[in-house]
């Protein structure tokens, strides 16, 4: 279980067009395909990337209920769709459809992210460098880290912190669910330690991410899977310096309410949007050979503080 995480995945493979020949080619396509697809922020991303740096490309919205999906793969070849981001329901379901899928898609058992490596319509898991490249920075090493949740954000998590060799790996990497039971195979699959969600709180972790829905904008949105109070009351040590960084997966509302508590309670944060930026900014590298530019960044970020 230690493949090597995708933060630097090459774009040669890629269909892109060198500049000289752009202005003459027609416009490529590119998009988005889930069930539902809610509000994406996707195309927001990726078009201000292509506009920015004069690319002929349009990123559309593309909602594809589960039995359409061969058909859509389908359409995918026929129509030669530069790329393709891809969104729950279909990360899993999607794995056989393609001719190939990268070593650490497979190890991920998902992909999020389709794209041409000559006539190979092939797979990648973006989702692994997005998670880790706000890490990149950070003082792991020895740590304890909690994770909170084992849906496919976790499964992502999971395979980018085990995959941390040397003097970047984490100590001991802890799961816990609400279900006492989700988390399990999990644990097993990635070699992480079991914890009872009730025990969540007296983990000493240097790093907590929650993986799971609770403080996505909507019906649980007063919700946080994590009391950081609570942490610091049962710690005999000073909890704010065990802990130190609190990471959430959920990127809109950018301020999550376990964000919040965490920044009440001294600790440093991480949002989604990070993780988020992350793996767009992958998967553009494996469309364009280009990193998206700042200008996406500001778009996003004007777009999660204005909602």
């Amino acid at each position: 279980m230690n493949a090597s995480i995708a933060s630097d995945i090459p774009a040669s493979g890629s269909k892109h067009l060198p500049p000289e020949a752009q202005s003459a080619a027609e416009t490529v396509l590119y998009g988005v395909t889930g069930w539902p697809l809610a509000q994406s922020l996707s195309p927001l991303l990726h078009n201000t990337g292509f506009t920015t740096l004069g690319l002929r490309a349009l990123y559309l919205r593309w909602e594809i209920p589960p039995q359409r999906l061969p058909a859509f793969v389908d359409s995918v070849r026929t129509l030669r769709i530069g790329g393709c981001s891809v969104t729950i329901p279909h990360k899993v379901a999607l794995l056989p459809l393609l001719d190939e899928a990268s070593p650490l898609a497979r190890q991920v058992g998902a992909v999020n992210t389709i794209y041409w490596q000559g006539d190979r319509l092939c797979g990648e898991n973006t989702d692994v460098a997005g998670f880790m490249a706000p890490l990149a920075q950070e003082d792991l090493h020895g740590a304890n880290v909690l994770l909170l949740g084992a849906g496919g954000a976790a499964r992502a998590a999971a395979a980018g912190l085990t995959s941390l060799a040397g003097e970047r790996r984490p100590g001991t990497v802890f799961i816990c669910t609400p279900s006492d039971a989700s988390h399990l195979p999990l644990a097993e699959e990635f070699g992480l330690t079991p914890l009872p969600w009730a025990q969540r709180h007296d983990v000493a972790a240097r790093l907590v991410v929650n993986t799971t829905p609770l403080g996505m904008r909507g019906k649980a949105e007063n919700e946080t899977p994590y009391l950081f109070e609570l942490a610091d009351k049962k710690s005999e040590k000073d909890a704010a310096k065990t802990t130190t960084l609190a990471y959430d997966i959920v990127y809109n509302p950018l301020k999550t309410l376990f964000l919040r508590d965490a920044a009440r309670h001294g600790r440093r944060c991480l949002s989604g949007m990070d993780m988020f930026f992350g793996q767009g900014d992958t998967q553009f590298r494996l469309w364009t050979g280009q990193c998206l530019p700042q200008e996406s960044r500001r778009a996003l970020e004007a777009a999660l503080t204005a909602s």
